[in-house]
């Protein structure tokens, strides 16, 4: 028999025809050999000159897999996270984000790695062999603690909190993930995410994307690590379907039941927002109500947590959110106009639905803040490490009605539509929106930007009231 199998191989393999009664056959060439690795360590950082330890560097995150084990009463959590990447470089070590947990464990592609801490929250991870440029490999972390006892800067880094009824939930902006799970905490570095969460019976786990079994949530859009989240509760859930099949899972804590009647709003609150921004970006829709004086809402993709206090225009907003920094997100935190103006000026957008005369009440906004040097000399772009959300929700609202006006209404309604389009779950720099608006506008708005968007003052009537606003 084996010398059967050998001539038989022999005969696929050699040229002789008569032997094999047939033609001769070649086998393919073989592969050309892999050239040589130079392996160097990805960076601890990903850019972001404001951030600039934010993210790393040498890997291109492609989905999270969280499991996770919470239990109410201690505050503790047992984390089991893999981070599916792809090597944009031959790394001999590379980085994942993650605060102030203990790490018991880390596997890359199966095979135990070395893992160190360094700085605040950098987890230096060196595999067992470098990984070539080009492949896909897993991260598998295993750690536990209370990530309550994390320290946090305050302000939107907002930190793992434990909730009134005795649960708990997450939200931050701009860090957020790295609190309970290992990430490339970057919005330049979106990817899937999907949650498994365990919790005590009678609990209830509320993310991002869709419910799968109880526990379990999907978002099959790339999502930045501060737009996804986790809360754990006595939440009561509301279900039910946008016209075009898309799933809706709102959750109210105890005690904020009455909020019904604005997040019973969405389907209609979308349902505008579509009509001038263009088709609904994300894979569901729904909302976070918690019974927490948060200082701020937000816009976690597919299901927005809201504060205690958020009324109908914080709806609004979030949910705008949804196409403006969620799924086109930004690349720098300069440029974060692009999501809080626009999100802000949506609230507007609503107020007009509403029979609202918006250059009205331009008008009476500009008579307010005419004679404050300190409301205009906030920027809106470039404005400096710390200083993102100082302008983008007040003065960001009158640049962008003065911009309508500039350009005229036609053409803005295409660029609220191209925009969200163009760019749709990637990521955008504030020049790409200049240049979209200058072709869509037809005229040179440079000065126009240079005054509204990176000026310190008062405009010039001629761009303070450009258009209608003029009579």
């Amino acid at each position: 028999m084996r010398r059967r199998l050998t001539a038989l191989a022999v005969c696929a393999a050699v040229i002789v025809a008569a032997a094999c009664g047939g033609d001769a056959v070649a086998l393919p060439p073989a592969p050309p050999p892999l050239p040589p690795m130079h392996p160097v360590p990805g960076a601890a950082g990903a850019g972001d000159p404001y951030y600039p330890d934010d993210g790393n560097g040498g890997y291109d995150a492609l989905g999270y897999q969280v499991d996770v084990k919470y239990d109410p009463p201690s505050g503790h959590l047992d984390g089991d996270t893999t981070v599916t990447a792809k090597a944009t470089q031959d790394l001999s070590r590379f980085d994942l984000d993650l605060r102030g947990l203990d790490v018991h464990s880390v596997e890359v592609d199966g095979r135990p790695a070395k893992f160190s801490r360094e700085k605040t929250f950098e987890l230096v991870i060196t595999p067992p062999a470098p990984i070539r440029a080009g492949t896909t490999f897993r991260t598998r972390v295993r750690y536990g603690g209370d990530p309550a006892k994390t320290p946090h800067d305050g302000g939107s880094e907002n930190g793992w909190k434990h909730s009134s009824d005795g649960g708990a939930y997450m939200v931050g902006e701009p860090h957020s993930a790295a609190f309970w799970y290992p990430a490339n905490e970057t919005p330049r570095d979106k990817a899937t995410f999907t949650l498994t969460a365990h919790v005590p019976e009678g609990w209830t786990v509320l993310s991002n994307g869709r419910e799968g079994p109880p526990g379990t949530w999907t978002e099959v859009n790339p999502v930045a690590t501060y737009l996804t989240t986790i809360a754990i509760g006595k939440f009561g859930v509301d279900r039910s379907t946008l016209p075009d099949g898309t799933p809706v899972v709102s959750a109210y804590a105890p005690g904020v039941e009455g909020r019904r009647a604005v997040g019973g709003r969405l389907p209609e609150v979308l349902g505008f927002l579509t009509a001038k921004f263009g088709p609904y970006p994300q894979s569901a829709a729904g909302g976070i109500f918690l019974n927490e004086d948060v200082p701020f809402s937000l816009e976690t993709q597919t299901r927005p947590t809201y504060a205690k206090w958020a009324d109908l225009p914080t709806l609004v907003h979030e949910n705008a959110h949804q196409w403006f920094g969620d799924s086109v997100s930004v690349r720098n935190w300069s440029d974060v106009c692009l999501n809080e103006c626009f999100a802000s000026y949506s609230q507007w957008l609503w107020a007009e639905r509403e029979g609202q005369n918006l250059d009205d009440r331009y008008r009476a906004a500009i008579e307010i803040t005419r004679g404050s040097t300190d409301f205009w000399a906030q920027k809106l772009v470039d404005m400096g490490q710390g200083h993102e959300f100082e302008g983008v929700y007040n003065k960001g609202i009158l640049a962008l009605h003065a911009l309508r006006r500039e350009i005229g209404d036609p053409a803005f309604a295409k660029l609220l539509r191209e925009w969200p389009s163009r760019y749709r779950h990637g990521n955008a720099i504030w020049s790409d929106f200049e240049a979209t608006a200058t072709r869509l506008g037809g005229k040179n708005l440079r000065p126009f930007f240079d005054t509204w968007f990176r000026g310190t003052k008062l405009p010039a009537d001629a761009d303070l009231f450009p258009g209608s606003l003029r009579s």
